[in-house]
Formats: structure tokens, C-alpha cells, sequence
């Protein structure tokens, strides 16, 4: 049983015209997620450019620019709740150039629906975004075969694209792939199924959203604690209160567990565990907690409190995946800042071992530097250790970004091999 608590992420990804803003529209419109005034917003400016219906890709395309071309540029980020569960969309954009805006909305998905338009099948864009799901380990992949009334509901269609996916899904790391035949302008298996497609035995997409199991996505097992900031608070009754706030990244820390602080070394038990208003026996990803521990110990930001018997790698050079967010081309050991957590150091691009192709998935080599929207292997050196998990099992310890200490800009993404 699902409960209405849950929260799903999920992210859109197609080529230009494939109709994710449309479908976006059709969700938030049939599942009615949508209030009165925007409705009436949307009516008038369908009129206004001459369309006889309503134009669901209204209802997310929030930019003057996006609406004028009829296109998504930025990252639009919706919510709706169904009885079952809540909802996060981040409508992002086809387009190659706005390949990091995908990443930039996708990192924190559960879920992605990849739109294929049923006229044109697999494409090039398709194969991109499917490898960037992949890379950015996205648990579940739900494939969209939309415009299915363009080509006359054709089981032939909707089975060759299946196959041709299916080719290309060997290469992927998600594993848990499902495909549904849709038309997102009229609502065929959007959010109740089709009478249209009999032949298409599955469930309509709002119920697969509804439905994915996501319970596990989340790492319960390998107990991370950042620590964010050390509170003193300086009132009567918590004198000498020394509490370690943050946000779990991943597993469970109970009272009375033995614990080591990275990179110190130093050993303690856990004494208490408080939120705002009471006291837990237990605290589980992702709550956000204050500790403290039964010894006076040395523990400040950007360290991590973790279990004496699970401890992640504490390195100074590690490998990443990294994807070049900015328009200004990295240097050759060029001075960074990496923020891993809470924990900012100094950092070079120390090798790049490869770049990937990301239409063919093919590996090269050429100059050492990266040019926007290119990803690739590299090696990172810090000037401190930082506590480091691989991305496969811990998505908050094994991502980091990389800024540009001279304009402050976020210049990339990594997620550590």
C-alpha cells in the first residue's frame, strides 16, 4: 500500500517537441492540480494565439521567452498530490545545449520519463538523455511512446520502438525499465487508460507514478551524518548543550551507538538525538537532527559523524564522473573549490582520463580540457581527505561540484566513481 506521504520525484526528458511539457500539463490538468485563475490565464491566451483547445505546455512553460517559442529553456519545477502521493516535476529541457540544466534537474529524481515521439522512434536525443538517467543512477526509467494518435494507435509502432530501446538499454545501469503507449494532447493513458489502444495491457502512467517502489531507493544501510554547524545555544536550561546539527545522508543512528568522527578518528557514543520539539530514540535518512555525544570531542563543520564499523573512504584523490556546467572552458589544473556535503576545499582537475560521446556512448580522448554541457573521468586532488562513498551506493556522499573560485560560479558536477 502506498501512502499519501510519499514523495516521488521525477524528471522529464525528450527531445524538442516530443510533448513533455504537454504531458506535464495533461497530469497536473486531469489529476486537477490546477487552480481556477491559471486555468482561466491559459484559456484566454489559447484563444488569443488561435488554438482550438487548450494548450496543456502552458501550464509549465513559465518563462515569456519558453512560451513565445514554444519551447522549455530552464528547469520548471511543479507540484501535485494525488491521494495515493505527492509529487515533484522538474520539466526539463530537450534541447543539447541545456544538457545541464537536465542534470541539474534529474539529480535528485526517482524516477525519469523519457518522451519518444512514436512518428520518429529512437533518436540520437533519446539515447543522450537515457545515458545521462544512467549515469545520474535514476532507479526507475519510464519510457513514454507519445503521439500514438499520429500514427493510428498501431501496436506495430508502439512494439518496433520497444525494440529499438531495448537495444540500447543494455548499456544502461537502471535496470527497472517500464513502457507505455500514450497521447499526451488527449489524455490516452495519462491518467486513465485508453480505449483507443486495447492491445496495451499495462497500467496508465499516473498509476505506475503512483505505484513505483521507492522505498529502497534510498541507502538505509551505511550511516552518514555531515555535520552542518555546532549549536551552542546560550540559554539556562542547555548550558552546557553541545549539539552537531545536519541532515542524514543515508542509513539509521540510534542512542547509544558507537560512532567515529571523520577525519579526527576520534571514538564516541551517541547521547541524544533532538528535533526541534522532542527527543528520538532514532533518527533515519533524510531527517534533519541535532546530536550530541557522551564525550567532549572535537567535531565542527564539514566533518561526519559515522558508525565505528562503517566507515566511508577518506582520500585526498579520487575518480568522478564530471559534467561541465559552464560556458567558460576548465583549465588544466586550474585551482577549484569542491563542496562535498558541507565540506568546501581547494582542488584540481588532476588527469582526465576520457570523455564519453553521449549520443553513441563511445569513449575518446582529446585535449585535457572541458567545454560545456562534455562529460567524462577524471581525477580530482584535494588538499584535505574528504569521507567519500561511491555514487552507486550513496547518491549525497558521492556527488560533489566544483566552483570557480575567481567568479563563484558553479562550473561542474561530479558523481565519484
Amino acid at each position: 500500500m502506498v501512502n499519501n506521504n510519499q514523495l516521488l520525484r521525477f524528471t522529464t526528458a525528450g527531445s524538442v517537441d516530443d510533448g513533455k511539457s504537454t504531458l506535464i500539463g495533461r497530469l497536473l490538468y486531469d489529476s486537477k492540480s490546477i487552480f481556477e485563475d491559471q486555468l482561466t490565464a491559459v484559456e484566454n491566451t489559447s484563444k488569443k494565439k488561435g488554438h482550438d483547445n487548450l494548450d496543456l505546455a502552458m501550464f509549465t512553460d513559465g518563462l515569456k521567452e519558453e512560451r513565445e517559442q514554444g519551447i522549455t529553456i530552464d528547469v520548471a519545477y511543479r507540484y501535485f498530490t494525488t491521494p495515493k502521493r505527492k509529487f515533484i516535476i522538474a520539466d526539463t529541457p530537450g534541447h543539447i545545449q541545456y544538457t545541464r540544466n537536465m542534470i541539474t534537474g534529474a539529480s535528485t529524481a526517482n524516477a525519469a520519463i523519457i518522451l519518444i515521439d512514436a512518428r520518429h522512434g529512437v533518436i540520437e536525443q533519446t539515447k543522450r538523455h537515457s545515458f545521462i538517467a544512467s549515469l545520474l543512477q535514476i532507479p526507475h526509467l519510464v519510457v513514454c511512446i507519445n503521439k500514438m494518435d499520429l500514427v493510428n494507435y498501431d501496436e506495430a509502432v508502439y512494439d518496433d520502438i520497444v525494440s529499438q530501446y531495448e537495444k540500447i538499454s543494455s548499456k544502461l545501469v537502471t535496470k527497472d525499465i517500464t513502457f507505455i503507449p500514450i497521447s499526451a494532447l488527449h489524455g490516452d493513458n495519462v491518467v486513465n487508460r485508453s480505449d483507443n489502444m486495447l492491445w496495451y495491457k499495462g497500467a496508465a502512467l499516473l498509476y505506475t507514478l503512483e505505484t513505483l517502489h521507492i522505498s529502497n531507493d534510498l541507502n538505509k544501510i551505511d550511516a552518514r551524518f555531515p555535520v552542518q554547524t555546532v549549536l551552542r545555544p546560550q540559554r539556562e536550561e542547555f548550558l552546557d548543550y553541545r549539539g552537531y546539527a545536519g541532515r542524514i545522508a543515508s542509513g539509521v543512528l540510534r542512542k547509544g551507538d558507537e560512532v567515529i568522527a571523520l577525519p579526527s578518528g576520534f571514538t564516541s557514543k551517541i547521547k541524544s538525538i533532538d528535533t526541534l520539539d522532542r527527543e528520538l530514540d532514532e533518527a533515519y535518512v533524510p531527517m534533519s537532527v541535532s546530536i550530541t555525544l557522551e564525550d567532549d570531542i572535537d567535531v565542527s563543520r564539514g566533518d561526519m559523524i559515522v558508525r565505528t564499523n562503517n566507515k566511508p573512504e577518506t582520500s585526498q584523490e579520487f575518480d568522478v564522473m564530471l559534467c561541465w556546467l559552464s560556458s567558460n572552458p576548465s583549465q588544466p589544473r586550474a585551482k577549484y573549490t569542491v563542496c562535498h556535503t558541507e565540506n568546501l576545499q581547494k582542488a584540481m582537475i588532476k588527469n582526465v582520463l576520457y570523455k564519453v560521446d553521449i549520443n553513441t556512448y563511445d569513449r575518446f580522448n582529446d585535449e585535457d580540457t572541458f567545454k560545456m554541457n562534455e562529460i567524462g573521468r577524471v581525477t580530482i586532488r584535494t588538499t584535505k581527505p574528504l569521507m567519500i562513498d561511491p555514487y552507486g551506493t550513496n547518491r549525497v556522499t558521492g556527488s560533489i561540484i566544483l566552483i570557480d573560485d575567481t567568479t563563484n560560479e558553479t562550473v561542474a558536477a561530479g558523481m565519484i566513481v
